[in-house]
């Protein structure tokens, strides 16, 4: 039976999600969404349900507005690890949700680790 790419996506989400879970409770957790058009990060407290900290290729001052390449995704992931250090947070745990663990997503999670967040 063919299962449709949403299907996968979400079973994939899921499946990374709960791993992540089990191993790394404690920390935030860094949660990216990529639509065609942006990318978009939270740190994100699970025992409370509050976000920490938020980055964008929305937000103007980056200057990737419209944009969603492997430069805007590594300006993203830098802003977000700068965002974190003000928050006083030095590690979380990367939570790539369905999406595979290259291109935009992986250049996101490398920037934000050569600022200094530990991922």
């Amino acid at each position: 039976m063919a299962n449709s790419k949403r299907d996968l996506f979400l079973k994939r989400r899921l499946r990374v999600r709960n791993k992540l879970r089990k191993v790394n409770a404690g920390r935030p957790r860094l949660s990216v969404h990529r639509s065609n058009k942006n990318i978009s990060v939270q740190l994100i407290d699970d025992v409370n349900g509050v976000t920490l900290a938020s980055a964008s290729s929305l937000e103007k001052d980056l200057g990737v507005v419209g944009k969603n390449n492997v430069d805007a995704a590594a300006k993203v992931g830098t802003a977000i690890a700068e965002r974190a250090k003000k928050a006083g947070i030095e590690a979380a745990y990367f939570d790539r949700g369905g999406f595979l663990f290259h291109g935009k997503v992986k250049a996101l999670a490398e920037a934000a680790r050569e600022a200094g967040l530990k991922l």
